[in-house]
């Protein structure tokens, strides 16, 4: 007989020989399962169920019936199969707000993370005072929600108001935040300001639990604040840098506040500008084909690009610490 099988003999006696502590057991399992099911019912509600609906309708398409030659009818889902989502990998509007999605992505991202690192290890290190202080005010514009962000800085890259503007052109230069070729910038740094805050914490959170042992050991060795910043901090933070990156690259994918919001004040801003405008205003039905089936269609093929992307990241990253 084993050594595993004398252990599992041995717990069941056990439990048949003290059903009370059996009983606690269920107790205790029960108890787990009632203080988890508030979160479970409501995630189900709110997410899963959603993403059920939205796979489901991306099967169906809105279509007239009856009526006569001067129109009238009236619109039913009819089931089409894959017709919405062959509608949307060959729609040329669809891959090219693809792209455009893609190519702010590659920019906007590197530049928050650096900036959002370089933060943190500021405020871990010693040459910031009133840190408190610090880490809220870089913390803030997270606070502030993703349209009213927008909103300002609409305002702030306005040519006929804004203070920014105003200020550049009295010292001779002139820029137009919504021209053609620096629009996607203006919506990076919409991104970047609203977003650096919050991974900063990540970073922060990584560098304040790298026992403070390795830094006092480089210190008898010699290392200065640089040193141990390259070689001690950089190398710990890098399970952060993952994480931060992959929730940055599925949150970026999903563009969406920035171009709709200055849209208003750009009019060559298209409805189909990202795919998740694309999406919106295809539902709402100011694009053809029109209804819940193409925009369900739109959003399930850039769920499917968004984790390929996270997938391709976290493989590359993975290849890269393992040489």
């Amino acid at each position: 007989m084993t050594a595993t099988t004398k252990t599992a003999k041995t717990g069941v006696a056990r439990r048949a020989a003290n059903p009370k502590a059996s009983d606690a057991a269920k107790r205790e399992n029960r108890t787990g399962w009632a203080f988890m099911a508030p979160f479970g019912i409501l995630f189900a509600l709110v997410f899963i169920l959603p993403i059920i609906w939205a796979i489901y309708s991306s099967f169906f398409r809105q279509v007239t019936t009856g009526g006569g030659a001067y129109g009238g009818g009236e619109l039913v889902n009819k089931f089409v199969g894959f017709q919405n989502f062959q509608y949307v990998v060959t729609s040329g509007a669809f891959w090219a707000g693809v792209g455009r999605v893609v190519l702010y992505t590659v920019v906007q991202v590197p530049v928050m993370i650096i900036a959002a690192l370089a933060l943190a290890m500021l405020i871990d290190s010693y040459i910031v005072k009133h840190i408190t202080a610090f880490r809220l005010s870089y913390f803030l514009p997270y606070a502030i929600p993703g349209v009213v962000a927008s909103i300002i800085w609409v305002y702030l890259y306005n040519g006929q108001i804004s203070p920014i503007v105003k200020g550049l052109a009295a010292i001779g230069i002139k820029v137009n935040f919504f021209g053609d070729n620096v629009v996607l910038g203006s919506m990076a740094n919409i991104t970047t300001w609203t977003f650096t805050g919050y991974n900063m914490l990540i970073f922060l959170a990584a560098l304040q639990a790298i026992p403070h042992d390795l830094y006092e050991a480089a210190r008898i060795d010699g290392a200065n604040g640089f040193q141990i910043a390259m070689k001690i901090k950089l190398p710990n933070v890098r399970a952060a840098a993952l994480l931060a990156m992959l929730l940055s690259i599925v949150g970026t994918i999903q563009l969406f506040n920035e171009p709709q919001v200055m849209s208003i004040s750009d009019p060559s801003i298209s409805k189909s500008y990202t795919p998740m405008m694309m999406a919106l205003n295809t539902s709402q039905g100011t694009l053809t084909p029109g209804g819940d089936g193409p925009a369900s269609a739109v959003a399930i093929v850039m769920a499917l690009i968004a984790g390929v992307l996270a997938v391709v990241y976290t493989l590359v990253e993975r290849k890269v610490n393992a040489e």
